[in-house]
């Protein structure tokens, strides 16, 4: 109940952009293999920014 005017913070923030990329990339895979790699590059790099925020 409290946490109803809590802003996400930015690591949930990325996670969600991260879990949405992943989905969308494993959704292009049967059907355009290219577009679906750079998806995966995406997610890739969003990862990396995850890594890089501190605890």
């Amino acid at each position: 109940m409290f946490n109803l005017f809590k802003k996400p913070s930015e690591r949930e923030r990325l996670e969600k952009v991260y879990k949405k990329l992943l989905e969308e990339s494993f959704r292009l895979s049967t059907s355009n293999r290219k577009a679906s790699d750079l998806k995966r590059a995406e997610a890739e790099e969003v990862l990396k920014r995850i890594e890089a925020l501190p605890r």
